[in-house]
């Protein structure tokens, strides 16, 4: 079953996406699909998770990292992910 999502991508990149897309005469929701499959896959080879940011001063999760709170966890990820 396909699922349909929204994703917030920086300007820049989904230009370049998009343009490369074109360029291999593919969807963007092929391109992106395939990255993420790559990505995936290589993370299992790694036998390696996605874990949150963690204190390396007491353990646990950073201050203000509330796992419940998916909406603020999304903001701080765009916020990091933004050039400055």
């Amino acid at each position: 079953m396909t699922e349909r999502t929204t994703v917030r991508l920086p300007d820049d990149l989904i230009r370049r996406a998009k343009r490369k897309a074109a360029a291999q005469g593919r969807s963007l929701t092929a391109l992106i699909e395939d990255g993420l499959r790559h990505m995936l896959s290589e993370r299992a080879r790694r036998g390696g998770r996605a874990h949150p940011p963690v204190s390396s001063a007491t353990g646990g999760l950073m201050p203000g990292v509330d796992l419940d709170d998916t909406a603020s966890l999304q903001e701080m990820d765009d916020l990091q992910s933004m050039p400055r």
